[in-house]
C-alpha cells in the first residue's frame, strides 16, 4: 500500500549540548521537513534522563505551526495519567486552532519509570488512568455531550470545550505501543489510530507488528469500531547517506553513544547482554542487524521498509525515530535523501510520470517528429510486416 514519511521528534540529544540550542535546531529540523513534504513530525513529552529535552511539546508544537506551512504536528505523546483530561483537551482543541487543522493528538500512559517517580504515580496503575482518561478526552475533543466522570485521580463535572474544533469532523486521536497487547486493544477500543514502535530497545526481543495489528482488529470487532491501516504509523530509527559506507562512518560513533549513553548509563537497559561477543568496532553493525535501526544507503533504506511493509501487511506512514547521531548538516541531508530518493518508491507520486514516459514509448509511432525517429519506426514498421509473413 502506499505510505507516507514522517518523524517522531522526541528528541534524543547526547548530554554536554547547550539545551537551547538543540531546542531551536529542533524547530529548524521541523521547518527543513516541512519544506521536503514530509507529512508528520510528533513531538515527544519527557521529563527526566536527560537525552530527551521536550517537557512541553504543546509549545513546540505552537512554535513550529508558526514556521510551517503543510505538515501535520502531532503529540507523540501526552502521558495521560499526568494529565487532567479537561486539560488535555483544552491544549488539543487550542492547537487545532493553531495549527489549522494540522494538528494530531497522540495519547498514551507513559513509559519511563522516573517521569511516574516524580509524579507519584505507580508504574503499574499507568495503563489503567490511560484507558479511563481515553473516553473522557475523546468526548470533551470530539463529542457534543457534557462529560461527567469520577475516579480515584480525576474529576469532571457537566464539563464542556467552549472552544469549537477547527478540524472537521473531529481531531485524529492516536495511542502509542511499544509492543505489548495493551495500547493495539485499547486502540481497537476506542477507535485510535495506532502509532507502533517497529525496533525494540536493545536486549529485548523484536515486535511482532503484524501481531500488534491482530490484537487492534480483534478488538475493534469486539467493541463496534474500526482500524483503518492508512492512520498506522511505524517507527524506527533511520539515517542514509549516498552509499552504505558513508553511512556507518557518518554515525558510528553517535549510536554507540545512544547505545551506551542513553540505554546503558540513563535508561538501564543491560546493553552488554545485547552486544556479548561483539567488538566496539562493529556495535553498528549487529545493531542494524538486530532489527534497533535502519542505516545504509537509500536503496538499503527502501529495502527495509518494504520489508516492513511485508511483515505487517502494510502501514500508513512510517516515522523516522530522530536520534542525531549525526552532525547537525549530515542528518538534514539524510532526511533529504529520504524525502527525495526512498519516499516516491512508497508514496505513488512518481505513478503518472512513470505511466506517461512507458506510454510514449508504446506509441512512439503516432509521433515520429525526428528523421531518426522516422527512420526507426519504418524499421520497426517492415519488421512487423516480415512478422506477419
Amino acid at each position: 500500500m502506499h505510505s507516507g514519511i514522517g518523524v517522531f521528534l522526541s528528541p534524543l540529544h547526547a548530554p554536554g549540548q547547550d539545551p537551547h540550542l538543540t531546542i531551536r535546531r529542533d524547530l529548524q529540523l521541523v521547518e527543513h521537513l516541512d519544506e521536503l513534504n514530509y507529512d508528520e513530525c510528533w513531538f515527544g513529552e519527557h521529563h527526566s534522563l536527560a537525552w530527551p529535552t521536550i517537557g512541553a511539546p504543546e509549545t513546540m508544537i505552537a512554535a513550529a505551526a508558526e514556521r510551517t506551512r503543510q505538515i501535520k504536528l502531532a503529540n507523540g505523546v501526552v502521558p495521560l495519567p499526568f494529565h487532567h483530561p479537561f486539560n488535555v483537551a483544552t491544549r488539543a482543541l487550542m492547537l487545532d486552532h493553531l495549527t489549522r487543522g494540522r494538528y494530531i493528538l497522540g495519547v498514551g500512559p507513559g513509559a519511563t519509570p522516573n517521569d511516574s517517580h516524580m509524579f507519584g504515580v505507580e508504574q503499574d496503575e499507568l495503563k489503567r488512568m490511560a484507558s479511563e482518561a481515553i473516553p473522557a478526552v475523546q468526548q470533551l475533543v470530539n463529542g457534543e455531550e457534557r462529560v461527567s466522570a469520577k475516579t480515584d485521580w480525576f474529576v469532571l463535572q457537566d464539563a464542556k470545550m467552549q472552544l469549537p474544533r477547527y478540524s472537521k469532523p473531529g481531531i485524529e486521536m492516536a495511542i502509542s505501543s511499544i509492543g505489548t497487547p495493551n495500547s493495539p486493544k485499547v486502540a481497537g477500543q476506542f477507535g485510535l489510530s495506532l502509532v507502533s514502535w517497529g525496533a525494540p530497545p536493545p536486549g529485548l526481543p523484536a515486535v511482532d507488528l503484524a501481531q500488534q495489528w491482530r490484537y487492534a482488529e480483534e478488538s475493534a470487532e469486539e467493541h463496534g469500531t474500526t482500524m483503518d491501516r492508512r492512520t498506522w504509523r511505524v517507527v524506527v530509527p533511520l539515517y542514509i547517506a549516498e552509499t552504505r559506507e558513508e553511512a556507518y562512518r557518518d554515525v558510528r560513533e553517535g549510536f554507540s553513544e545512544w547505545l551506551w549513553g542513553y540505554w546503558g548509563k540513563a535508561a538501564g537497559f543491560d546493553v552488554a547482554a545485547s552486544m556479548e561477543g561483539v567488538a566496539s568496532s562493529r556495535e553498528l553493525e549487529a545493531g542494524v542487524e538486530q532489527g534497533l535501526a535502519i542505516v545504509g544507503s537509500p536503496e538499503d533504506a527502501v529495502s527495509a521498509i518494504e520489508r516492513l511493509q511485508e511483515q505487517t501487511g502494510g502501514f500508513g506512514t512510517f516515522l523516522v525515530y530522530a536520534m542525531n547521531w549525526a552532525s547537525f548538516e549530515k542528518t538534514k541531508r539524510s532526511y533529504a535523501l529520504l524525502a527525495e530518493q526512498v519516499a516516491p518508491r512508497f508514496s505513488g507520486t512518481t505513478a503518472r510520470g512513470d505511466e506517461s514516459i512507458q506510454w510514449s514509448v508504446d506509441n512512439r509511432h503516432i509521433f515520429p517528429h525526428t528523421e531518426a525517429q522516422r527512420a526507426r519506426a519504418a524499421r520497426e514498421a517492415q519488421q512487423a510486416g516480415l512478422q506477419a509473413h
